[in-house]
């Protein structure tokens, strides 16, 4: 008879094992930074470059995250299918509004009465 260990030992080896294949060697990683600072001591003409793109960058993934928390984006449709009934029209929609002024429509609103 063989002796096999524990199933949580197994388990535990191949926990282990994914986590060796999938966690980065943090050496290789502080290697190229280290390299990438020495590249930009040598060359400092570089130095503008990298941080205009580094402004860019963060410029737009920030403006990214701000478009989806926006109340106008919508991205499930599942919860709120008719997200025009929800709007409410003292809340300006656009950067500029001139002359607004909102006056329920009694057609629209003679519809809605009769469809709920």
């Amino acid at each position: 008879m063989v002796w096999r260990p524990p199933g949580w030992v197994l388990v535990a080896e191949v926990l282990i094992n994914i986590l060796d294949f999938f966690i980065p060697d943090l050496l290789f990683y502080s290697e190229v930074i280290m390299n990438f600072f020495q590249l930009l001591r040598k060359k400092k003409e570089l130095i503008p470059l990298v941080a205009f793109m580094s402004v860019a960058a963060t410029g737009a993934v920030s403006f990214a995250l701000y478009s989806l928390k926006k109340t106008d984006v919508i991205i499930d449709r599942k919860r709120n299918p008719e997200p025009w009934e929800t709007v409410d029209p003292s809340v300006p929609g656009k950067l500029i509004t001139i002359n607004q002024e909102w006056k329920p429509i009694e057609e629209l609103q003679n519809v809605r009465r009769a469809t709920k």
